[in-house]
């Protein structure tokens, strides 16, 4: 083949193109923060269960278990593990029960315990209150407190460091052992000791994240020398970002395993089928030139890439291997391809329009992430069909000759060949399939999130079981204060404390957190201070309250200078948590919205045990508080699915819509049209009614049907394109040839993605195999049978 001036600007273009999209790509960020799947005018509740996931208390929590060794070898390895942790920087928090890691809050706790307590108010200070209290004293030094109490007496006679414990700890924690915590396994046969680390990564951060749980590894390897019997422990962790990290860990592996399959059973059909191994490395040139596109057109347009995204990339092989194999199969032995790319461009161009037109929807997506989808797949396909068109006819040898697939398959001809006679069996199956579907109406599609949830089953209870055991956080429940700063949501909180009372008396719920407990509003904090008797006045009544009592006044004279003391220090502010564990919590609580999502500030109050959610959100309805928001994260998860959803089966409509328009325009008869567009519909309808027989839909489930209309559509224009080749027996044989061999390859493809426990992988996977193998039954059902010759040669 004399290759022209044209061919060689056209090579010149790509290769520069290829460079291009390199440089593209190596500078481009790739994230997996979640957000990109929020619309990008979200509801509240659906910013703030994404900003719970990406940077909430929940998201950084990291619970480990030790267990398989003597609960005596157990709590002397926490504490080897605690004091290592405690070291780590990865680490913000690190809890087992031993007062050293909690220092630095007792010590924040101790020395504004004034200005925090709940219980200081005017009367706190008050003869028969001291009195009370200093009788509470004496009893407690009779107790198993004594010790404790002993040493904070003189300091707190009123007890505001116990109230502040008892307050901020709610309810009672793991079960103590050898001074850590140590509780029973649910085999109750052994013991486990827990502790709870909390990472200076946002959960969103799955690089630190990962960094973390490699620092309690080695610190873990590094205590078993100094503690005997060590060896026989073992690691358990959980948690939201434990989770994360192992799943992108596994969808690596997965991705790579499975692609590298699929890979390797089309590559081993085409070398059957071709009979040339040099054709192989050619007929992926347009995958890998369409998804290398597909990548740098969206670091481009959004400024980086989803990993999503970037794992849909996997899907572009099943169509874009598609586009060699028309040109292949569909070139005579002794022919070069350059003759036979005028011949097929029409109908493949045509093919490729439809499929962009089916994608374009998605670029109208209010969800940032779909609109990725669509960028990259538009792209791909765009791009390998270009390369199909005019670089393959340049780069492959002429003489090539490709064997009628009949050698390979001799029954497929036979059977194409009678699939006319079954267009009215399975236009009766497809009207079975609407029936089936329309029973299914309500029922049709998954409504919870937790559905797609791709931990495993057994990791999910391990993290229920230590959730419960170490009393960590669980956060479904919320409250929501709006707020123009940061003064005003702290007083918010405050209040709506007071109105929660009720509702935990009668059971509603078992308690709450707020922002509030940390850092009180600066009114609270002077209303306090001014509570604060001034020194004689205390020294006086304290005097009266001692009479009768065994103390000597001497005693508290520590007491009477912090209380002095406080009448006079500064308020406290954010900067005097930094650094302490409440710190942490506060910061979760409390936070200014960015600009782009309104401004302001929002004041979280996790609600813990709501035994009755409809009497809850009755009861916020009834404040008439326009500001405050009773939100359940499960019911706005599960919300944002059905938003989801329904936002794609509504750009899947449009997309179809633009389908039949482009055809109409394109093909100018109705016949023709219908010819397209009916085995399309019957092959949804069909892979959709025998995919709900196994269970509800996913959003994976129709991401996988646009892609069954995408590829579809190839092999019913080529059938379609049959009836005007009758005249050419052996091209209408060729065709017949390409279309098989496409769909074995993608139904291979696809097949592979099927047995993925990975949910994404798996839904589309399925669907597509099964999908694209009822399209080519429908299509050629829909099409007049090919003369024998065109058999002989299939």
């Amino acid at each position: 083949m004399r290759v022209t001036a044209r061919d060689v600007r056209a090579i010149a273009l790509w290769l520069g193109g290829v460079a291009v999209a390199i440089v593209v790509v190596g500078r481009t960020e790739f994230s997996t923060d979640m957000s990109a799947f929020l619309p990008r005018a979200p509801a509240q509740g659906q910013q703030i269960l994404v900003d719970q996931l990406r940077n909430g208390v929940v998201s950084r929590l990291i619970l480990v278990a030790l267990e398989g060794a003597e609960p005596a070898t157990l709590a002397r390895l926490s504490k080897a593990l605690a004091a290592r942790l405690r070291a780590a920087p990865e680490l913000a928090f690190v809890g087992n029960g031993e007062d050293a890691g909690l220092a630095a809050d007792r010590d924040f706790l101790w020395r504004n315990r004034y200005l925090l307590s709940p219980a200081v108010d005017a009367a706190h200070f008050s003869v028969p209150e001291l009195r009370r209290a200093l009788e509470r004293d004496l009893g407690l030094l009779g107790s198993s407190a004594a010790p404790l109490i002993k040493q904070g007496l003189p300091h707190d006679p009123t007890g505001e460091i116990l109230v502040l414990i008892e307050r901020l700890t709610g309810e009672a924690g793991p079960p103590t052992r050898d001074g850590v915590w140590l509780a029973p396994t649910p085999e109750a046969d052994g013991s486990r000791a827990l502790l709870v680390a909390q990472t200076r990564a946002a959960g969103f951060d799955l690089d630190g994240q990962a960094l973390a749980l490699a620092v309690i590894d080695q610190a873990l390897a590094s205590a078993r020398p100094d503690v005997p019997g060590a060896d026989a422990a073992r690691l358990l962790t959980s948690g939201p970002g434990v989770f994360a990290v192992r799943a992108r860990a596994a969808m690596k592996a997965e991705v790579s395993r499975l692609s590298m399959l699929a890979t390797g059973l089309v590559a081993g059909l085409l070398l059957l089928a071709y009979r040339a191994p040099r054709l192989l490395p050619l007929a992926f040139l347009p995958v890998a030139s369409g998804a290398l596109a597909g990548v740098a057109a969206v670091g481009l347009g959004f400024g980086y890439v989803h990993g999503i995204t970037l794992g849909f990339g996997v899907t572009l092989i099943g169509e874009a291997v598609d586009y060699a194999i028309y040109l292949f199969t569909q070139t005579a032995p002794g022919a070069a391809t350059a003759a036979t790319v005028p011949r097929i461009w029409p109908t493949l161009r045509l093919g490729v329009l439809t499929s962009i037109c089916g994608f374009a929807a998605m670029l109208f997506s209010s969800f940032t992430g779909f609109a990725q989808l669509g960028l990259f797949t538009i792209a791909g396909l765009v791009v390998a069909a270009a390369v199909m068109r005019w670089i393959l006819p340049v780069v492959v040898p002429r003489g090539v000759a490709v064997p009628p697939l009949g050698r390979l398959m001799p029954s497929w001809p036979a059977l194409l060949g009678g699939a006319a006679r079954l267009r009215v069996p399975l236009a009766a199956v497809a009207l079975l399939a609407l029936g089936v579907l329309a029973a299914q109406h309500g029922r049709l599609w998954q409504e919870e999130l937790a559905s797609l949830n791709p931990v495993p089953i057994a990791e999910q209870r391990l993290d229920q079981a230590l959730r419960r055991a170490s009393g960590a956080p669980d956060v479904r429940h919320l409250l929501m204060v709006d707020a123009t700063d940061q003064e005003t949501a702290l007083t918010h909180t405050e209040r709506l404390a007071a109105r929660l009372a009720p509702l935990i008396a009668d059971g509603t719920l078992a308690g709450f957190d707020a922002p509030a407990r940390y850092l009180p509003s600066r009114a609270t904090q002077r209303a306090r201070q001014a509570a604060l008797p001034e020194p004689a006045v205390l020294r006086a009544d304290l005097d009266h309250a001692l009479a009768g009592l065994p103390f000597r006044a001497a005693v508290f004279a520590p007491f009477l200078a912090d209380v002095a003391a406080a009448r006079l220090q500064a308020l406290l502010g954010r900067d005097d948590l930094r650094d302490t564990g409440l710190g942490l919590r506060l910061d979760s609580l409390l936070f200014e919205r960015p600009a782009p999502q309104g401004g302001g500030w929002v004041a979280l109050m996790p609600l813990r045990e709501v035994a009755d959610p409809a009497r809850l959100a009755q009861a916020v309805a009834a404040w008439r508080e326009p500001d405050v928001s009773y939100l359940d994260l499960k019911h706005e998860s599960d919300r944002l699915l059905a938003l989801y959803r329904d936002e794609a089966l509504w750009l899947a409509l449009l997309g179809a819509g633009a389908i039949v328009v482009l055809l109409a325009v394109t093909l100018r008869s109705r016949r023709r049209v219908w010819a397209v567009v009916a085995p399309l519909v019957g092959a949804v309808l069909v892979t959709a009614a025998l995919l709900s027989l196994g269970g509800r839909l996913s959003i994976f489930n129709l991401f996988g049907l646009l892609l069954v209309v995408a590829v579809g559509s190839n092999y019913c224009l080529f059938f379609e394109r049959l009836e005007r080749l009758e005249r050419d027996d052996t091209a209408s044989g060729r065709t017949v040839s390409a279309v098989v061999l496409a769909n074995l390859c993608t139904v291979v493809g696809f097949g592979v993605l099927a047995v993925s426990s990975i949910p994404v992988l798996h839904g589309i996977g399925t669907t597509v195999a099964i999908g694209t193998f009822i399209c080519l039954i429908f299509s050629a059902s829909w099409t007049p049978s090919p003369g024998p010759r065109a058999a002989r040669e299939g």
